[in-house]
């Protein structure tokens, strides 16, 4: 029955193309008035065959189960009248249409590969993402007031056998304030003038966008998709100098070139629909020189004196000075990362650091090869150990709590399905993982 519950929380995963049921489709359940396709179960192994995902042998047990048990939590999310707007779930539908953009690589390649317009494939899942947000909210109202105490936490961690407890590497929190130097203007310049030959060859035909973007773009993420890139209005991800800029355009056009925090850019609008673009730009990173970036230690060399002065505290200093916008707004300049989530320059600088000290300003090169100087601080360190209360606390509670949601819901479910019409097609018959419905269902024969 937990697996039941642990496929139920997985509800509305299905993401196949409904226009790739190559199977004679037939009911094989149905919970209440809701039914579950043949094709719905064979869509979703094949999906996850295309990704490469190796399948187990009789997975299209699991496969019903999850769908019933969503079933099962949409129909009583009806009954409880939980909110649910068509904002909503067009909201989710096309953050699922970005997602299957930027898999294929374009709205032309999405179509071509699912033989149906952006539209209709939409529609395809509009019913099924409608039903997994039912079920979500359902099983969130479900376990809303789940709640544990240290107790509980104490008892659950000491029913694990001592041979099963898990083993964790070493853990940093670690805090680092990020300087990015600016290049010289005249290095700018030549950023510009690069761009805007760029827009004039595809302009006059000669070179097309995406070869130009795949050969000198500095965005390494999209180089070799041609510069592609999936914008939504909404979604405050994007730089707003750079959104603005690709919504101005017409299909086709190419802007002049813009600036973002990013470096220097031109755009080619490829398609609009909505809020949704789809763009192309070559990105140019104006390179510092040494002197810019001796500038930038001399910075974050006055803010350490300050940090290991204690006239200014880690959270502040991060506010005033750094450069990272993500973790100045998001988490205050801290993360907890093990060694294999730290770039090598990091691991080897790591090991000349105390707990409680500020490094030296350190050059370094981001994800995106731009460059920068940090200066990181050790908050934290916890060493390689099999699990323990001591260390591990909240990620015990964690699971203390995810197993006493499991517990939640699997009273509901016994209790409830025996309250619901079931009806399992007898090829299931044998499938143990479906031995609760079962229990309860019409067998339907084959005809």
């Amino acid at each position: 029955m937990k697996k039941l519950l642990t496929l139920a929380l997985m509800a509305g995963s299905f993401t196949a193309f409904a226009q790739q049921k190559m199977v004679a489709d037939k009911i094989i359940g149905i919970v209440g008035d809701k039914i579950v396709l043949n094709s719905d179960i064979m869509n979703e192994i094949n999906d996850a065959k295309r990704r490469g995902v190796e399948i187990p042998k009789g997975s299209e047990c699991g496969m019903l189960q999850q769908a019933l048990a969503t079933k099962a939590l949409v129909l009583q999310a009806e009954k409880d009248s939980l909110p649910l707007t068509d904002d909503d779930v067009e909201a989710r539908l096309d953050l699922k249409i970005r997602e299957f953009i930027r898999m294929y690589g374009s709205k032309d390649a999405l179509e071509q590969v699912a033989q149906r317009t952006v539209y209709q494939i939409k529609e395809d899942f509009r019913l099924p993402i409608r039903e997994g947000l039912l079920a979500e909210q359902m099983r969130d109202k479900l376990i809303s007031g789940v709640k544990v105490t240290p107790a509980e936490v104490k008892e659950f961690f000491e029913k694990i056998p001592k041979d099963s407890l898990q083993f964790f590497e070493s853990e940093y929190e670690l805090g680092e304030i990020m300087v990015y130097p600016k290049a010289s203007r005249d290095i700018e310049l030549l950023a510009i003038e690069e761009l805007n030959g760029f827009k004039k060859q595809v302009e006059s035909g000669s070179r097309k966008f995406e070869n130009l973007a795949d050969l000198y773009s500095d965005d390494k993420g999209t180089q070799q998709q041609g510069g592609t890139l999936l914008l939504n209005r909404t979604e405050q991800i994007w730089d707003p100098t750079f959104k603005a800029a690709a919504f101005r355009l017409k299909e086709g056009q190419i802007s002049p070139v813009i600036k973002s925090k990013f470096g220097f850019h031109i755009i080619q609008l490829i398609s609009r629909s909505g809020d949704d673009a789809l763009v192309r730009h070559i990105l140019k990173i104006p390179q510092v020189t040494q002197t810019e970036i001796d500038e930038a230690i001399v910075k974050l060399d006055s803010v350490r004196a300050k940090l290991i002065a204690g006239t200014i505290d880690f959270g502040r200093a991060v506010a005033l000075y750094s450069d990272d916008e993500f973790g100045k707004f998001n988490t205050g300049g801290l993360r907890v990362v093990t060694i294999d989530q730290m770039d090598k320059d990091l691991v080897k600088r790591l090991s000349q650091l105390k707990i409680g000290e500020f490094s030296q300003p350190l050059p370094f090169k981001d994800e995106r090869e731009k460059q920068g100087v940090r200066i990181v601080y050790i908050r934290s360190k916890t060493e390689p150990h099999r699990m323990n209360m001591k260390d591990d606390y909240n990620k015990i509670a964690e699971m203390a709590k995810k197993e006493k949601e499991f517990e939640v819901l699997e009273k509901w479910f016994n209790t409830r399905i025996p309250d619901f019409y079931i009806m399992i097609d007898e090829s299931y018959s044998g499938c143990p993982e479906l031995a609760p419905w079962i229990k309860e269902a019409v067998i339907s024969k084959a005809n």
